[in-house]
């Protein structure tokens, strides 16, 4: 991970906060190593290496704190305290804060944008059994969508044979409701759940594509 080259306008070079590593008591333990996320530690001869010493986050100590031997360092805090007096950094921080909060607020916009859409039924797949024969169950789906903004799409029929299907024998028909315009199809779907009671058929199954 590359390093900032500033910390809330301070160039990041001239901040020396970083840890060092005593070989003589580090044990190699590798829970600095795997602890800092951003890519502070090499392992070298089974000891930590401090190898982006200016990838450490400003005032982080938290490999220190995690080292069983006591083998990380770090300079004190004052030195932290004392840059943030200096350098007035709290103008800055005050104007990254509501970036911030501007970037975070944009996001939950648009995980909940996205969670609406998802929660939607813009497509749906539905398989319809019963005797087609003389109804006109097909020509009646097509004036359904007719100049609205839904469409059958994939359309299947299965017939045992066409004088068969006349003389009442069962026929099968699956297809797919489709909003034309990524809309929820759901109060559509009563309506062609509707035509199909009204023609005697049977709803075999309808599931959210």
């Amino acid at each position: 991970m590359a390093t900032s080259e500033f910390w809330h306008g301070i160039p990041r070079a001239d901040i020396p906060w970083y840890p060092t590593v005593d070989r003589e008591t580090c044990i190699g333990c590798t829970l600095c190593y795997t602890t800092c996320g951003r890519g502070v530690y090499t392992m070298q001869d089974n000891r930590a290496v401090v190898a982006n010493p200016l990838n450490c986050m400003v005032g982080c100590s938290t490999c220190a704190t995690v080292c069983p031997v006591q083998a990380i360092s770090f300079p004190d805090r004052d030195l932290v305290w004392k840059l943030e007096r200096e350098h007035k950094i709290f103008k800055i921080v005050r104007q990254e804060a509501k970036e911030k909060m501007a970037r975070q607020e944009a996001m939950k916009a648009r995980n909940a944008a996205e969670d609406k859409v998802a929660s939607l039924t813009t497509r749906a797949r539905m398989e319809v059994a019963g005797e087609l024969g003389e109804k006109r169950f097909l020509v009646q789906l097509e004036e359904l969508v007719k100049d609205r903004p839904y469409d059958i799409v994939r359309l299947r029929l299965e017939v045992p044979t066409v004088k068969g299907a006349m003389e009442h024998a069962p026929s099968f028909v699956s297809f797919e409701v489709t909003s034309t315009e990524q809309d929820d199809v759901q109060a559509f779907l009563s309506e062609v759940r509707d035509l199909i009671r009204r023609n005697d058929m049977v709803l075999v199954s309808e599931n959210k594509v």
